[in-house]
């Protein structure tokens, strides 16, 4: 096989993984990041010329998406919040529910309480964003 065939291959498989796609709501994004973060973290040495174009294609639609929905420097901890679970297509009440208590969801959407430290790390695990995010 060729270096080419190999290359192409490899590419292909992951792209089988998970392919890369316009992202379209928070949950895509952070499933994106997830899969950048895996590869980013390795030494840029150690990725294939394979790994290289598919971590490059990743990277696209994230800035993409960013331009498109946000400043993360212009929007509050409580406008993240509200982005988040308005892209997730959540009500109050599942956001409630996700944190523990359903009547809390519609407090906290509206300001009325602020996110404790357990919300934010229940938050950041279920949206696969960095806990930085909503602080």
């Amino acid at each position: 096989m060729t270096t080419i065939a190999a290359s192409h291959d490899e590419y292909a498989a992951l792209v089988r993984k998970f392919p890369p796609r316009p992202i379209h709501n928070a949950r895509q994004y952070g499933a994106t990041v997830a899969v950048i973060n895996k590869l980013a973290v390795r030494d840029e040495d150690s990725l294939s010329p394979a790994e290289h174009d598919y971590l490059d294609a990743l990277a696209t639609f994230v800035e993409q998406y960013d331009a498109r929905h946000f400043d993360e420097m212009e929007m509050t901890p409580l406008e993240r919040l509200q982005y988040v679970v308005e892209q997730a297509g959540m009500s109050a009440s599942d956001l409630g529910r996700l944190v523990g208590n359903r009547g809390l969801g519609s407090l906290l959407l509206t300001g009325k309480r602020e996110l404790s430290k357990a919300h934010i790390r229940v938050l950041a695990g279920y949206f696969k964003l960095n806990p930085g995010y909503f602080i």
